[in-house]
């Protein structure tokens, strides 16, 4: 862990100091509590979370899987900006659109009724439920872009293939006396569209 006023501005610095803030979550277990944690912010780190999920230090994509998975546990948004966090030290990366992309999903049923799960590019496995919701977001190419909401203002884009059996299993359904059509999961309902919209493009 970086001392006080040093900052951890490269990568194995940062690693180190990410495995020890993981270890840092009860039993060292699950993810780090970044949402308790205030430090001192010390400066933007040259890192990027491309639009694809691909991260990269210092224009290098970081290759290693279990790497990105563990900076993935000390990532935290405030407003509009992303950090990496430990206990005592806050830095800035650059995020091009999610920090994390939903590369699968899955069908079930539960008390709720129908279920969709979702697992992100770093293997964090999501319920689509009430406080973890779908949004629609227009496209550039006139279509509609899907994210998730994984924990604390973090959000998963959904990929391009997620996104078509989204529409394949999409029903109409009024909402505040409109006609929408979306699906449902855990008992919640998403809108993607006005349904005569969807209509019209079918």
């Amino acid at each position: 862990m970086a001392k006080q006023g040093q900052s951890t501005t490269n990568l194995e610095g940062l690693t180190v100091a990410a495995r020890e803030a993981t270890n840092a979550a009860p039993g060292g277990k699950g993810l780090p509590p970044v949402h308790l944690w205030n430090p001192p912010f010390c400066g933007d780190l040259d890192m990027r979370i491309a639009s694809d999920g691909t991260w990269f230090y210092m224009g290098t994509p970081i290759g290693r899987a279990a790497l990105v998975r563990l900076f993935s546990t000390i990532l935290k948004r405030e407003g509009d900006k992303h950090f990496l966090v430990t206990p005592v030290e806050k830095v800035g990366i650059r995020v091009d659109d999610a920090p994390f992309l939903a590369v699968e999903m899955q069908k079930k049923c539960d008390s709720r009724g129908s279920l969709l799960r979702f697992r992100t590019n770093v293997d964090d496995w999501v319920d689509c439920d009430a406080a973890h919701r779908l949004r629609f977001e227009a496209a550039a190419d006139g279509g509609l872009t899907p994210y998730l909401h994984v924990r604390a203002e973090l959000w998963a884009k959904v990929t391009r293939a997620l996104y078509y059996d989204l529409v394949d299993m999409g029903e109409e359904r009024m909402v505040d006396g409109q006609e929408k059509f979306g699906v449902e999961s855990a008992g919640e309902f998403f809108p993607m569209a006005d349904a005569e919209q969807v209509r019209a493009a079918l």
